[in-house]
């Protein structure tokens, strides 16, 4: 029974519409997988509510490919009745009376959620180490990290506990976990799904994004998450398709893009050769390869911009959590409101969240705006504007996802990097100009898997989906289990 979890959700879809198992089977199954967690996967969970729901479940039909199939969803997602803190002391006891649209989506079309993940503390951070329960590890090597922030959705989905899980994209907090994990992760064009209830971190950034262990399945999740929601003026109304139409007939552009800077300064020779590898079998395919030279300088501020940005727009969205209706007390009698305060957002935020915040306050300060936040938007500018002239004649940008193997848990530190790092913030591109963006595994290191990315024009999500269906036909890597090894 407890191998069902194994399996991606059309494996699961088969086996719910031939009568083979039941919902309630997969609940079962998906609750003694949780129950069997070794890598600190969990915020919380609704095993309870989960078999009450699988039991209305009697039968699904062949068009309800998400009908039955239990999923878990990242801790920064409002879910009714449960208590839901995005990892971080400042939001014990806070449980939603709302559920975030997507949510709402999952679950009309028959999705049932077991559980919250863990995660970096409100989704800053990209180790998985900063949340209130401590480390979440990697389930191929429990010595290194999954990534972040989306740490516990991605390491649920690899360790065969479910065949999805929800996270949230601000630079590449599903893309990369998705690598070290052999998984598959998706991030689509900004304001294509709607965040209504996932718990803001950088808006102009943010994005739903998910976990699955095929680029189908992934398909299948967005027409159902994709469309126009009232709740959220950010979201598109661009008329939403069915994704997977795309995939099933292997419908795709042409034009792959690689940037020369990226290419030369690839140091993991397995990294490297998988790599072209790849771009050698599409080309063989009939695709087209163009190496583009993206300038350095733009590459070397990607690191800067996303973090000014990042923590300025944190600094201002969280100022409404003061410990008053949930999270710490204050507990030194405090006299007035800001000393309240003070004293509950010390005790509710680690010294990693304090710190964003402080970077955040300071670069919004008007004696600092122009040289730092008002630069960092410009910086933003130019380079989706070189994106974009990318885009004018290059269908898709194709790189590795991770550099080197995830790192291991005890080389972790918390201090700001005074390098450019641009190969490891090569993703924030995504994020910068709304771009679609999808992982998928790419090859092995070591025992220890490792992903390339493909990122395309914006609402061209289903030609991205496409392109990756293609990359696991000649990688052969798909539906990988890490406790089956590889």
């Amino acid at each position: 029974m407890t191998q069902l979890m194994n399996k991606s959700i059309g494996e699961l879809h088969d086996l719910l519409v031939k009568k083979k198992v039941t919902a309630k089977d997969l609940v079962l199954a998906c609750i003694e997988e949780c129950k069997k967690d070794t890598c600190n996967s969990f915020e919380a969970t609704a095993f309870e509510e989960a078999i009450k729901a699988s039991e209305k479940i009697k039968e699904v039909k062949d068009e309800e490919y998400l009908k039955g199939i239990p999923f878990l969803a990242k801790d920064n997602y409002s879910t009714k009745g449960i208590e839901t803190t995005a990892s971080s002391n400042i939001l014990n006891g806070y449980i939603p009376l709302f559920d975030a649209t997507v949510i709402e989506k999952l679950k009309r079309a028959g999705m049932i959620l077991v559980g919250k993940t863990t995660m970096d503390e409100l989704a800053m951070g990209g180790t998985g180490t900063s949340g209130h329960k401590g480390v979440t590890t990697n389930p191929y090597d429990h010595t290194r990290i999954v990534g972040g922030s989306s740490c516990g959705s991605a390491s649920s989905v690899a360790s065969g506990i479910v065949p999805f899980s929800l996270g949230s994209d601000t630079g590449d907090s599903v893309r990369k976990p998705a690598s070290y994990a052999g998984i598959v992760g998706f991030k689509p064009t900004w304001g294509r799904i709607s965040r209504f209830g996932l718990f803001p971190f950088a808006p102009s950034l943010d994005t739903v994004a998910y976990f699955t262990r095929n680029v189908k399945d992934a398909s299948y999740i967005l027409t159902c998450l994709a469309g126009k929601d009232k709740k959220d003026m950010s979201s598109s109304s661009r008329k939403k398709e069915k994704y997977q139409n795309y995939v099933l007939s292997h419908k795709t552009l042409k034009r792959i893009g690689c940037f020369k800077s990226v290419l030369d300064s690839i140091e993991e020779k397995a990294i490297k050769d998988a790599y072209l590898n790849v771009l050698n079998g599409l080309a063989n395919k009939g695709y087209e390869i163009i190496y583009y030279d993206f300038p350095q300088y733009l590459l070397d501020s990607l690191y800067p911009t996303y973090m000014i940005i990042s923590c300025a727009e944190a600094t201002s969205n969280n100022a409404n959590l003061d410990g008053i209706r949930f999270g710490p007390k204050a507990d030194n009698d405090p006299q007035t409101y800001i000393e309240y305060m003070k004293q509950c957002r010390t005790k509710g935020f680690s010294s990693i969240i304090k710190r964003r915040f402080v970077i955040g306050s300071f670069s919004l300060l008007s004696a600092n705006q122009d040289e730092m936040f008002t630069r960092a938007q410009k910086a933003r500018r130019m380079i989706v504007e070189e994106m974009e002239r990318f885009f004018d004649n290059i269908d898709y940008l194709l790189v590795p996802a991770s550099y080197s193997k995830p790192k291991k848990v005890e080389d972790i530190n918390y201090s700001w990097s005074k390098k450019t790092d641009f190969l490891e913030n090569i993703m924030t591109i995504g994020n910068f100009g709304g771009y679609p963006s999808l992982t998928v595994p790419l090859t092995f290191i070591d025992g220890l898997p490792c992903g390339v990315n493909i990122t395309g024009r914006t609402f061209e999500d289903g030609y991205v989906l496409s392109l990756g269906q293609e990359i696991e036909g000649i990688t052969g890597l798909k539906n990988l289990v890490a406790n089956k090894g590889e």
